[in-house]
C-alpha cells in the first residue's frame, strides 16, 4: 500500500468522523433549535421551530402524567410515610421543634400577636364560649329526659352533700353579719314599729304600756343574731337544705332548665370556667413556665405518638389528596411556564455527558464507514 492510497483512507476516515459527528451533533441542537419558527416571507422553513419547543405543550402534559403515574405514587409515597427511618427523622424533627417551642421565654398572647391575632384573648374566650354552649346543648339533649343524680358521678354527689353544712354555716354567718350592721338594725327597728303602730286600740295600748322605754329593737336583735349562732339552727338549715337537694336530685334536666333558664345555666357554667382558668394570667405566662411540668413528657412521649398518628392518618389518605392536589396539572403548568432556553439547559445538565457520547458515537461510525469505503476502494481498484 503506497502513502497516496493510506493518504486517501485516512482522508475518508476523517471525513467519514467528522460528518458523523455534525451530524448527532445538529441532531441534538435541533431537538431545541431554533426556539422559535423561522420565514422566509410566508414559507416557514422545515423543522422550525426544534421539536421540544415545538410540542412543548404535549411535553409538559406527558411530564404531569408521568409524574402521577410512575414517580409520585400514592404507594410510593405511602411506603415513604410509614418507612420506619422516615418515622424517626420526622420524630426527631418534631420533638426537636416542640422542645424549642415549650422552652420559650414568650407568652401565648405574644406569639398570638407574632401571628397577627391582636385579640387573642377575646378570640379564645369567645371560642371557649362557643365551645361551652355546644357541649351545654349535647349534654342537655342527651340527658334531657333523665334525673339529675343519675348524670352526675357518685363521688361528685357525695363532695356536693359534704359541703351542706358548709353552706349552712355560711348562710348563717351572713345573717349575722346582716343583723349586726347598721342596716340590719334599721331593719329590725323598722318591722317592730310597723308592728306596733298595726296594733290598734286596747292591744296597742297594752304593748305600750307594758314595753315602756325598753329597746325592743336591741333585744330582738340580739336574740336573733343569738338564733343565728346557735348550732342548732346551723343543723335545722343544714337538713332543710339537704332536703332540697334530694329534690333537686330527682328533677329532670330539662326541670333544671325549665327553672333556672338556659343562659342562666351557661352564665353560670361560663363564670365557674373562667374562675378555674384565669385566662389573662394564662395569656400572659411565658410557655416555658406553663409547660415546666409537662415538657419532658410531651418532648418524649406525646411528639412520637402524634407524629405516627399523622403519618398513619396521611397515608391513609394520601391517594384522596393527590386527586384534590391535581399533580398532574401542577407539572404541566410549571413546565408550561418555562422557557425553551431554561428546558434545554435542565436536559443537558441532566444528559450532558450522554449527549457527548452520541456526538463521539457520530464520529466513531462516521470514521468506521469512512475506512471500510477506503478499503472497498482499494480492493475495488
Amino acid at each position: 500500500m503506497d502513502m497516496e492510497t493510506l493518504g486517501t483512507i485516512l482522508f475518508m476516515i476523517v471525513i467519514g468522523a467528522v460528518i458523523g459527528g455534525f451530524t448527532n451533533h445538529l441532531a441534538i441542537k435541533m431537538l431545541f433549535r431554533p426556539y422559535h419558527p423561522v420565514y422566509i416571507g410566508k414559507w416557514r422553513l422545515p423543522f422550525t421551530p426544534g421539536i421540544i419547543p415545538k410540542r412543548r405543550d404535549e411535553l409538559a402534559s406527558q411530564l404531569g402524567i408521568m409524574v402521577v403515574n410512575h414517580l409520585l405514587t400514592p404507594e410510593s409515597i405511602q411506603k415513604k410515610f410509614m418507612n420506619d427511618t422516615f418515622q424517626k427523622e420526622m420524630t426527631k424533627l418534631a420533638q426537636r421543634e416542640l422542645d424549642k417551642l415549650l422552652s420559650s421565654e414568650e407568652s401565648i398572647s405574644e406569639v398570638l400577636e407574632r401571628l397577627g391575632f391582636q385579640d387573642g384573648r377575646q378570640q379564645i374566650e369567645g371560642e371557649m364560649d362557643s365551645f361551652l354552649e355546644r357541649k351545654y346543648d349535647q349534654l342537655m339533649e342527651k340527658y334531657r329526659h333523665q334525673p339529675i343524680k343519675t348524670i352526675l358521678s357518685v363521688e361528685l354527689i357525695e363532695k356536693l352533700d359534704s359541703k351542706i353544712p358548709e353552706i349552712s354555716g355560711y348562710i348563717l354567718q351572713k345573717g349575722v353579719d346582716y343583723f349586726n350592721s347598721i342596716e340590719g338594725e334599721f331593719r329590725i327597728e323598722r318591722m317592730v314599729d310597723d308592728f306596733v303602730k298595726g296594733r290598734s286600740g286596747m292591744l296597742g295600748n297594752m304593748l305600750q304600756m307594758v314595753l315602756g322605754n325598753v329597746n325592743l329593737t336591741g333585744m330582738i336583735q340580739k336574740e336573733l343574731i343569738k338564733f343565728l349562732s346557735n348550732e342548732g339552727t346551723k343543723d335545722l338549715v343544714a337538713t332543710l337544705l339537704r332536703k332540697e337537694w334530694e329534690k333537686i336530685l330527682d328533677w329532670q334536666a330539662e326541670q333544671l332548665e325549665e327553672q333556672f333558664g338556659r343562659e342562666q345555666l351557661l352564665q353560670t357554667a361560663k363564670k365557674v370556667v373562667g374562675k378555674i382558668i384565669r385566662m389573662d394570667q394564662v395569656l400572659s405566662t411565658p410557655i416555658s413556665t406553663l409547660a415546666s411540668s409537662y415538657r419532658e413528657r410531651l418532648v418524649e412521649q406525646m411528639a412520637p405518638q402524634v407524629v405516627q398518628l399523622f403519618g398513619s392518618w396521611l397515608a391513609g389518605r394520601i391517594e384522596d389528596l393527590m386527586e384534590r392536589l391535581h399533580l398532574a396539572d401542577v407539572v404541566r403548568e410549571q413546565v408550561e411556564t418555562f422557557s425553551v432556553e431554561r428546558i434545554e439547559e435542565m436536559v443537558l445538565l441532566i444528559t450532558s455527558r450522554e449527549l457527548k457520547m452520541i456526538t463521539y458515537l457520530g464520529a466513531l461510525l462516521g470514521g468506521s464507514i469512512g475506512l471500510l469505503q477506503g478499503i472497498f476502494v482499494l480492493v475495488m481498484g
